[in-house]
């Protein structure tokens, strides 16, 4: 029995057999082949392959967003047996005795320049298209798995860390939890397991080792402890365990229906976090709200170009369809830092954190923001909607950003294009500068939504991406907690409300202190809806108020 320590972000016990995510291969080798009839079949077996795979895709994305997103997979598909790329291959194969993988990659980058050339802007796009088509044929080739993992059955995904673009990607029916060897609890692979209710561990370093895999492993969210190969009676014990878990969950189930609400009859909104319109089925299982966090970065991230404004509008109206008019607030696109989009070709940072990113893009690229404003104010129409914009620092931003929408809504009229007259705006606080200029800031929209993440990054000065300032990157920190009263009060004072965002919502030990100072809404992943509803029933508030504020002027808030 081998035992491991990492730190648990996302609790729970599983067991299952051990699986390192598997990344495709970017190094291609080029060698001479002398049987090229066979080396051609060999490509044609992988093309035919690879179209399958994109048709499946293209179901997958008709049922989830309609048919303008199962489009782009369908044009994939009509590319990869495109009469002239077939050519080319075939005479690079044929001719010059290349393998099928160096045909293709430079097939792929003489048909790309091709459409690059052009002045048409569609033809123009339809270079990233091809790049796209032959890595997916190049996959096939060289036996890279497409979305990471290729197990016939569920697996303990073990990997370095994973970027969000390729969460997007996984097979979520095949993961019963993560191991990582890096991360933070503010991670992307922390934040998708809290969303799926699966346990996650993370900062495990080089203690997991390459020959584990496929050893049956055991994982315990909640205390950071990996388990390999573990013997009867530790494995008697985590069953028990899990077991408990399962039956504190169902007792939790009793709370669905029920509000949100103190002893002494302070009530507490509670929505939750999605990335995805997929994601609004656990919302509504788990008895969510609302929906407080839309990531819309997601569809970005989950597609090889800029997505179009039917694509756009397809998931924002199923998710507000889907939620049955109960409120979805959708932040504007979030990228740069961490959140990295090739096709967005954003120039090299030497502190992304603090560089071109969220709605800075947006205002540098009007573009983009008015195509993803278009598809918001349309879906609209099709339930009650906020819309949040990330990353402010100054009233002016703000501004700039309503007077788009303010475009946006006067061509949809002259368009004759339905949207809602009752779109409220909010802005996420998750920078220093909007938490001092929030008075302002409050007299100009309709609600805050404090992003804690980013918050305690920028109000400690500490990048919430290094794994080893795990205990310098404290979310309890009083300037932290002062700083969200000091939003409550300047927002309270001119009639906006307040909700939380970040994953601190999530925590129990702070759900008085969000209570005492102000909080309006919490929003968390879906499975911890039940247990913080669970919380704030058990609060008195009036008896601890006074006791918390106190604290909170005197240091004394827990570490």
């Amino acid at each position: 029995m081998i035992s491991i320590q990492g730190k648990g972000v996302s609790t729970g016990v599983a067991i299952g057999p051990l699986y390192y995510y598997q990344r495709a291969k970017s190094t291609i080798v080029r060698t001479t082949v002398a049987d090229t009839e066979a080396e051609w079949q060999r490509f044609k077996a992988a093309q035919e392959k690879a179209i399958e795979q994109l048709g499946e895709l293209a179901e997958k994305a008709r049922v989830e967003a309609g048919d303008e997103a199962a489009l782009l997979f369908e044009t994939h598909q009509m590319m990869a047996e495109d009469l002239d790329y077939e050519e080319s291959i075939e005479g690079m194969i044929k001719d010059d005795q290349m393998n099928a993988e160096a045909a293709v990659i430079d097939t792929a980058a003489v048909f790309a320049d091709m459409f690059a050339q052009m002045d048409d802007a569609y033809m123009q796009a339809r270079a990233a298209d091809v790049k796209d088509v032959s890595n997916r044929i190049i996959s096939v080739l060289t036996g890279a798995v497409q979305g990471g993992i290729n197990s016939p059955v569920p697996v303990i995904l073990a990997a370095d860390d994973l970027a969000p673009s390729e969460t997007v990607q996984l097979d979520k029916s095949k993961i019963l939890g993560f191991v990582t060897e890096g991360g933070s609890g503010s991670s992307h692979t922390a934040i998708l397991a809290r969303t799926m209710g699966i346990p996650a561990i993370i900062g495990v370093g080089d203690q997991m080792k390459p020959e584990f895999e496929g050893r049956e492993v055991i994982i315990d969210g909640s205390t950071g402890h990996v388990i390999v190969d573990a013997d009867e009676d530790t494995k008697k014990y985590m069953m028990e365990k899990r077991a408990e878990q399962i039956r504190v969950r169902k007792m939790l189930e009793e709370l669905k229906g029920k509000e949100n609400v103190t002893l002494d009859g302070r009530t507490m909104r509670v929505y939750c976090n999605i990335g995805s319109p997929e994601d609004v089925s656990a919302v509504l299982s788990n008895d969510g709200g609302g929906v407080g966090l839309f990531r819309s970065e997601f569809l970005y991230l989950n597609c090889d170009d800029y997505p179009s404004e039917d694509y756009q509008f397809e998931a924002y109206k199923k998710a507000l369809s889907d939620m049955g008019g109960k409120e979805v607030i959708i932040r504007t696109l979030d990228i740069g830092a961490d959140k990295q989009i090739g096709y967005f070709n954003m120039p090299h940072e030497e502190n992304p954190a603090l560089g071109n990113r969220a709605l800075r893009i947006c205002l540098n690229r009007p573009e983009i923001f008015k195509t993803q404003l278009r598809a918001l104010y349309r879906a609209s129409a099709y339930g009650k909607l906020g819309i949040m914009f990330p990353m402010v620092t100054s009233v002016w931003e703000v501004k700039e950003a309503k007077k788009m929408c303010e475009v946006v809504k006067k061509e949809l009229t002259a368009e004759g294009i339905p949207y809602s007259d009752e779109v409220e705006l909010g802005i996420m606080i998750e920078t220093p500068a909007a938490v001092l200029m929030s008075d302002r800031l409050a007299k100009i929209v309709d609600f805050f939504s404090c992003g804690t993440n980013d918050l305690t990054q920028y109000k400690l000065a500490c990048d919430r991406q290094n794994n080893d300032l795990g205990r310098f990157f404290n979310p309890h920190h009083p300037a932290v907690l002062r700083a969200l009263k000091m939003v409550c009060d300047n927002a309270h004072k001119n009639g906006v409300w307040v909700g939380i965002c970040g994953e601190l919502g999530a925590d129990l030990e702070l759900t008085e202190t969000f209570l005492s100072i102000g909080i309006d809404e919490l929003s968390v992943s879906p499975r911890s809806v039940l247990p913080l509803r669970q919380k704030i029933r058990s609060i008195n508030l009036g008896e601890v108020k006074d006791k918390v504020l106190e604290a909170l002027l005197t240091d004394e808030i827990s570490v």
